[in-house]
């Protein structure tokens, strides 16, 4: 383990610290190990988000009718005016090529014909750019790949981060718990790729390990995050009667193909909503659903796929969680409704995943790297967290090369607000689900407020720490945009201001309280 401390604590070196096996942690750690860099990574659990992805990956294949400024178009309409253009264009000319690397790393995807990937259409795209595998099990096989090709790497399951060493102006290490009590790993460069926060609510498409945990450990670390407000909610997770937890996704694909919405009655949905009608942006359709179920006082939408032929080999994931419930897609239309599915805002950093802090970086669906603007473009994420994690990976490198060997303090687990978990979920989906209200905005506020001091150390109090200051900082946020904005409904502010187009920053102020303040240069 290393050589014990002050207090029995350990402590270990490394040139750079991976937080996260998901795409974007993998895609870092390989990158930085590559790069000749003593790499150790961190995985709190077994399950990433990237497994669960279906749809697939949105890239512009060459020869093909796509066009780089078509794929840029399309993510900056559904972003709501939000997104950075540079950095969506820089983003996504880098697609392809992050994907080929990924094909070298051992990604087979579909294909339409020997040498010739297959390629559907998902909500907010106007081409069909997204490349996917096993038919809806794309994630599956990412990470099968990245986790072979990462099989050499020193990867140390159970370890839980619970803050970010530094000296006020660089990082200098980990504070980290695992089954050998709490320790330290100094190492000059760090990278948050700890995925999203869907287990702020009661229901998620969201594996048990998505609660927030970079957000908070950057807040802690007084760095500031961005665009907290925009949680994307998939306007079709499986209804089968179960209150929370993880709940299955049913792809977007599945309208790429034809599926169509209706409520009990039959009727569309989304007729007359949008001009894309069932493949309007995602933060369209979560909330022409949210509003019929308020409507009718149904407990769910449908979706009518009986039309899609061979569905059973095209949609074997969705198929098989369909028959789990009991329900036979290819006889009957699926329940669905709106599920916690995508964090489109997170830690502030460049397309490089570089943040303020020198030698702290982020990449994937912890980052705001200004891709996804108020509302991501479906399938957009296995593309940034590819990107971006490579790049973050190269460059937290070289800072570790540039930075030489730290130290970091040795400290203890501080105390944290935690509040119970089911009562912070419950009052998130209260308050701050698909469409939120200022009244109920300050309700979940109060209700935060009364969370108790509690010393994190096992990987269940660190977490209800993390959901903890992320709802706080995402009511905070949402309270500040009295507006609708993307995937942001205020009831209470139907309108789009156009006087809002600007993103919210936030940080943490000297009472651990979240302050919004005006949007700044971030960094580098």
């Amino acid at each position: 383990m290393g050589p014990a401390c002050g207090g029995g604590a350990w402590q270990q070196r490394a040139d750079v610290v991976v937080i996260g096996t998901g795409v974007a942690g993998l895609a870092a750690a390989l990158a930085a190990h590559r790069a000749g860099r003593r790499v150790v990574v961190l995985s709190k659990a077994g399950e990433t988000a990237t497994f669960y992805a279906q749809g697939g990956i949105a890239v512009v294949v060459p020869e093909t009718d796509d066009s780089i400024e078509a794929h840029v178009a399309d993510t900056l309409a559904a972003g709501g005016g939000l997104c950075d253009p540079d950095a969506v264009t820089s983003i996504v000319s880098a697609g392809y090529a992050a994907v080929a690397e990924l094909v070298d790393d051992g990604a087979r995807f579909d294909e339409a014909a020997p040498g010739r990937w297959a390629m559907t259409r998902e909500g907010g795209h106007t081409r069909r750019r997204i490349i996917h595998a096993g038919g809806d099990a794309t994630g599956a096989e990412v990470q099968r790949a990245l986790d072979h090709a990462a099989a050499t790497l020193d990867v140390r399951r159970e370890h839980v981060a619970l803050e970010i060493l530094h000296d006020g102006g660089a990082v200098t290490g980990v504070l980290v718990s695992n089954a050998d009590g709490h320790g330290v790993i100094h190492a000059p460069s760090v990278i948050l790729a700890t995925g999203g926060l869907g287990h702020l609510f009661a229901a998620t498409t969201n594996p048990d390990g998505s609660t927030g945990d970079g957000v908070a450990l950057a807040l802690w670390a007084g760095l500031p995050v961005s665009d907290l407000e925009f949680i994307q909610f998939h306007p079709t997770m499986l209804y089968d009667g179960h209150a929370g937890g993880r709940r299955p996704l049913i792809t977007e694909a599945l309208r790429g193909e034809g599926a169509f919405l209706v409520d009990a009655r039959g009727d569309s949905i989304t007729a007359g909503v949008h001009p894309m009608g069932d493949l309007a942006p995602r933060d369209v359709v979560a909330a022409a659903i949210d509003a019929r179920l308020a409507a009718t006082g149904d407990r769910c939408a449908f979706l009518d796929a009986r039309s899609i032929p061979g569905f059973a080999t095209r949609f074997p994931t969705v198929t098989a969680a369909c028959l789990a419930a009991g329900i036979d897609p290819t006889r009957q239309p699926i329940p669905v409704v709106p599920g916690a599915h995508y964090s489109c805002g997170g830690v502030a950093t460049d397309v490089y995943g570089r943040t303020p802090l020198a030698g702290l970086f982020a990449a994937g669906e912890v980052a705001r790297t200004g891709m996804h603007g108020a509302n991501r473009l479906a399938s957009n994420s296995l593309l940034e967290g590819l990107v971006v994690g490579s790049r973050a990976g190269r460059v937290a490198a070289q800072h570790a090369h540039d930075q030489g060997s730290v130290r970091a303090r040795m400290t203890t687990p501080r105390v944290r607000p935690v509040l119970a978990r089911g009562d912070l979920q419950a009052a998130m989906s209260r308050h701050a689900s698909v469409v939120r209200d200022g009244a109920g905005l300050r309700a979940l506020a109060e209700a935060l407020g009364s969370a108790s001091d509690r010393t994190p150390v096992r990987r269940a109090d660190f977490e209800d720490a993390a959901l903890t200051v992320t709802a706080a900082a995402v009511a905070a946020a949402a309270l500040e945009r009295t507006e609708t904005r993307g995937c942001h409904h205020r009831s209470d502010f139907p309108d789009t201001d156009s006087a809002r187009a600007v993103s919210t920053m936030l940080g943490l102020d000297q009472a651990g309280r979240p302050v919004v303040s005006q949007p700044a240069e971030v960094c580098c």
